[in-house]
């Protein structure tokens, strides 16, 4: 049969590829699985405790209404509210099944093919497939010396077919979190020019502030122009339960539930569920957590201090740090695939989110103690001598 050239041409899943090494991996030392954004620790125990009563009642496994569990919304209304200091409704919410679904269904109800998207780089991959693999054409916004895109850039690149801005703040994979003053200048340029701004807010609860991540809901007018996407995966250690939300305006909402309803009919009931137990029943855990990776940032951040082996770090925020490698000779696709093969160490190269090569590569910092990163620590500069 034929394939659709959409694709097939040049568009491949990053993590898909970087696991593939692992078959070639010496296997001299412990894996050092820095790839996968995915908290290594179990979900809250009241949401384990939730989950399992559900699990025995009657109906438990049946379908939820379209826009999500209600108590799910209202609980969620509540979070974001007093996050932002801001009054959200939990109509101006849709579950969906993860922030990747989320973002494909708005992408899905603002562009038809042909249109253009600009997305700040370095963009989150899984957001550059789906635009490409539906005809849009994305439009590339080089950040700052700081990493941090700026609104008088990204307004330089609009032209009639733009559509959206895509912002994910804390950045994946920079970790960069984009200050609220700059958020609000994207809004302003979104606003001037009647298109989205899609901020991706996965990470919000890894940063290293308590304060809001933005103003953009104090203005009431700001679902004219403001689309925010969320996720529980790394707030309650839920990501396999799938399970994320649009807040947007009504019209983007009704349009995202047409679109689920084909591809999901609703979010998975389980996830919604432990979602909701983690909402209201574990806010204690989730700022614990929150502070473990602020620490494990820290323990990075002190281990690259000196530079071993010529690695540095860009950024670091979030889950992530951004980081290049000293090899100006090398691609970095070979270089991050030696670093699995030779030296049992899984990153994912700049590549995957650039569309060239800046020597750059992803580490999620989530994933190891202590120990583990000043062990990461050895093996880059132990690459780096190998290959002085």
């Amino acid at each position: 049969m034929r394939l659709s050239p959409r694709t097939t041409q040049e568009i491949d899943s990053p993590m898909g590829a970087t696991y593939a090494l692992l078959a070639d991996r010496a296997g001299e030392r412990a894996l050092l699985d820095l790839a996968q954004a995915a908290p290594q620790y179990p979900p809250p125990p009241e949401v384990i405790e939730h989950i399992t009563k559900v699990a025995r009642e009657a109906n438990s496994a049946a379908y939820v209404p379209s826009p999500g569990l209600p108590r799910l919304r209202e609980a969620f209304a509540a979070d974001l509210s007093q996050a932002y200091r801001s009054v959200i409704g939990a109509d101006q919410m849709v579950v969906t099944a993860g922030c990747n679904q989320a973002f494909c269904l708005v992408a899905q109800a603002l562009t038809e093919p042909g249109d253009e998207v600009i997305e700040a780089l370095p963009y989150y991959f899984n957001y550059d497939m789906w635009l490409r693999m539906n005809g849009v054409v994305p439009r590339y916004l080089e950040p700052g010396p700081d990493l941090v895109p700026t609104p008088a850039a990204a307004e330089a690149l609009i032209t009639p077919r733009t559509r959206a801005i895509v912002l994910v703040s804390p950045g994946n994979p920079s970790g960069v979190t984009i200050p609220p003053h700059v958020l609000a200048g994207f809004a302003a340029v979104a606003a001037r020019h009647d298109i989205a701004l899609i901020v991706d807010e996965t990470y919000r609860s890894f940063r290293d502030t308590e304060g809001p991540a933005h103003d953009l809901f104090a203005d009431p007018d700001w679902a004219r122009t403001v689309v925010s996407l969320h996720s529980f995966s790394k707030d309650l250690a839920i990501p396999g339960y799938r399970v994320g939300a649009v807040v947007a305006s009504p019209e983007v909402n009704r349009e995202v539930m047409k679109l689920l309803d084909c591809v999901a009919i609703c979010a998975p009931r389980i996830g919604q569920e432990a979602a909701w137990a983690g909402l209201t029943a574990a806010q204690q855990w989730r700022r614990a957590r929150a502070a473990e990776v602020a620490e494990k940032r820290r323990w990075l951040e002190t281990a690259m201090a000196e530079r071993p082996g010529g690695f540095e770090i860009l950024a670091v925020g979030g889950f992530f740090a951004w980081m290049r490698h000293p090899f100006t000779q090398r691609p970095t696709d070979e270089v991050t695939r030696e670093l699995i093969t030779r030296y049992d160490t899984v990153v994912i190269p700049g590549t995957a989110f650039l569309r060239d090569d800046r020597q750059m590569f992803r580490v999620s910092v989530g994933n190891l103690d202590q120990a583990g990163i000043a062990d990461f620590a050895e093996r880059l500069r132990l690459m780096g001598k190998d290959f002085q």
